[in-house]
């Protein structure tokens, strides 16, 4: 194969499949819940990705001349890409809402310093704050060899500060269990005005970890989730430290 046959429309298709996207569960309306247990992945860390970058839209117009316009693109590293369109005023953050087996409740979010604890409750830590969007994103770790003392967990999304709305940013939401293939929970769905989101719920149910697709968004912040999951927690309002922003 030639230089220039991967430049003709229709040709891509070869290299777009194969391993890496077979080797995904995409969580749909049709498709909402996957068994970590069935799949053998009901141990070690559940890793928890947030990546977003701004639609092509929102930073110029968009891309009508693809690789034609600019053939340079192609040598550019993805995550480079995602990098360089991401870098406008947009602060998505990851937040999980805890319900253990002993029934202490709480939150684990950027905002406030609520990082969390791996090896001690609630088992669930988030790695740090990113405020970009940047290659790696922002992720929260799940303990699960102690899934025996959690009961739910609410994974949540939000817009912290005078940022843009969710219908402006392409944002995926990517478990990465101990085995097994990864889960992939896109928020797609159009929203201009809310503040907040649940992505996904993970629940112990008689000794069987199931992941739910929720991408439920309201237009408030984490007490609105709360409400609507009955949390049942005592909210204020709060700001970051000026060294995570």
């Amino acid at each position: 194969m030639s230089f220039w046959d991967g430049l003709w429309p229709g040709r891509s298709a070869d290299f777009e499949s194969g391993a890496s996207a077979s080797n995904a569960i995409e969580l749909t309306k049709r498709r909402p819940m996957v068994s970590l247990t069935k799949q053998g992945a009901a141990t070690g860390n559940l890793r928890v990705n947030l990546s977003w970058r701004m639609r092509n839209s929102d930073i110029g117009g968009p891309d009508r001349g693809g690789l034609f316009s600019s053939p340079l693109k192609m040598f550019k590293p993805d995550v480079v890409q995602a990098h360089t369109m991401s870098m406008v005023n947009v602060d998505l953050d990851l937040g999980c809402l805890y319900e253990l087996t002993d029934g202490t409740k709480g939150v684990v979010q950027p905002l406030g310093g609520f990082f969390g604890d791996l090896n001690g409750a609630p088992y669930v830590k988030l790695s740090g704050d990113d405020r970009f969007g940047s290659g790696t994103g922002e992720t929260l770790f799940v303990n699960l060899d102690q899934r025996e003392e959690i009961k739910r967990l609410l994974i949540f999304v939000y817009i912290y500060d005078q940022t843009p709305a969710f219908d402006r940013t392409h944002a995926i939401v990517t478990l990465y269990p101990s085995s097994g293939p990864r889960i992939e929970i896109g928020l797609d769905e159009r929203a201009p005005q809310a503040r907040s989101c649940a992505v996904f719920s993970l629940e112990n149910v008689k000794d069987e970890l199931i992941v739910r697709r929720e991408v439920k968004f309201v237009y408030g912040f984490q007490a609105e989730l709360d409400r609507l999951y009955g949390w049942g927690l005592q909210w204020g309002r709060g700001y970051k430290s000026k060294a995570d922003r």
